[in-house]
């Protein structure tokens, strides 16, 4: 029988030796192939956080940049969207007001800005007050021709007539006068008593009332607000000018038709007049006379009552129905306008809005216990 051949301890552990760096350096080769591959799958999912990141951002930037833009610009899309084209008038009684805070105004303050209402049924607030009233020629330094230096008006009715004369002037359109302004209540009582005077044979309520047909009632007189001007056409030894009737005229159609701009408007239109298609509102303002009377408004308010051809009283009327209403010019917006109870008293408060892109906030006493405020973006 064979005996066993000895085995070679070295052998053995040589073997095991080469057995193990073997394996040692397969863990090695693996765990750096398996580092490699985490440290790039990692690279992977570090670029895609990256470009979602980025893209993510800039998305955020686009929406705030819109979101700024609508913001500096006023309008919220959640209110009704305006055609785009034209001036148009969007009705917002059932949207609040935005960015509200209060703000305390004096009744003389707000008393002479423009939507003063003087007519038949309104009669002048007793609180009326002439001490801001200028002369129209002065305070142009006569950069409007005159009557005589009695034409008065206040300072933003002043400026909004020389704005627009100033205007036609560079249309070449010459020779307007501010004929009259400002009558005080004794002015007006003098004319409405020779009035009187021609119906001396019939009883005192028939006198008053046969007058009233041509010369207001003291203190009832549009020209008691010192808000209008009766415009007219004169060039001193020009009979070509001077014979002209002022809305057959080049510049009387030119003023009727682009006052609106500068905050006026013609205050007593009639069946054709001043122009031809012209809508009778005797109606509404009690004055079935032919007056050349322009009165300001404010740019807001007559922006609205020039696109919805409405006269004052109409225009009041139109916002005690729609207290909260937003004007737009081809699609933006340009003013904001609301309505609001403040009653008699002085002070009074009103709610304003300080949203970006407002320049200018107005606000007017109408003479019924009302305040329109005008936000111009």
């Amino acid at each position: 029988m064979a005996k066993n051949k000895k085995k070679d301890p070295f052998k053995i552990v040589l073997v095991l030796t080469i057995i193990l760096g073997i394996l040692g350096a397969g863990c090695i080769v693996g765990s750096n192939w398996i580092r490699q591959q985490r440290v790039e799958r990692l690279q992977v999912l570090t670029d895609q956080v990256i470009a979602e990141n980025a893209e993510s951002q800039a998305a955020y930037e686009q929406a705030l940049a819109e979101f700024e833009a609508e913001q500096e610009d006023g309008t919220n899309q959640a209110w009704p969207t305006p055609a785009g084209e034209g001036w148009e008038v969007v009705d917002l009684t059932n949207y609040p007001l935005e960015c509200v805070s209060m703000r305390t105004i004096n009744r003389q303050d707000a008393l002479y800005n423009g939507m003063l209402l003087v007519n038949e049924w309104h009669s002048r607030p007793a609180d009326f007050l002439e001490d801001s009233l200028v002369s129209v020629s002065k305070a142009t330094d006569r950069k409007i021709s005159v009557k005589d230096n009695n034409v008065r008006l206040f300072p933003d009715a002043v400026q909004a007539l020389q704005d627009a004369i100033m205007d036609a002037k560079s249309a070449n359109l010459e020779n307007y006068v501010a004929y009259e302004g400002y009558r005080s209540w004794d002015e007006q009582n003098n004319l409405f008593q020779k009035q009187m005077e021609r119906y001396n044979n019939l009883p005192e309520e028939e006198r008053i009332e046969k007058a009233k047909k041509s010369v207001n009632y003291p203190g009832t007189s549009e020209f008691n607000t010192g808000l209008t001007t009766r415009v007219i056409l004169y060039k001193a030894k020009d009979n070509a000018v001077n014979s002209l009737k002022f809305f057959e005229s080049e510049q009387g159609i030119w003023l009727y038709n682009n006052s609106w701009k500068y905050g006026i408007v013609f205050r007593f239109p009639l069946a054709d007049y001043p122009v031809k298609g012209t809508a009778d509102k005797s109606y509404k303002t009690g004055v079935s006379v032919q007056l050349q009377a322009f009165r300001y408004v404010g740019k807001g308010n007559a922006a609205v009552m020039h696109a919805m051809d409405l006269c004052l009283e109409e225009y009041l009327d139109y916002l005690n129905e729609h207290p909260h209403i937003a004007v737009f010019e081809n699609g933006v917006l340009r003013y904001e306008i609301v309505r609001e109870n403040v009653g008699d008293g002085d002070p009074f408060t009103v709610h304003v809005t300080t949203k970006p892109g407002v320049k200018n906030t107005v606000t007017s006493l109408d003479n019924m216990g009302y305040a329109v405020t005008v936000f111009e973006y």
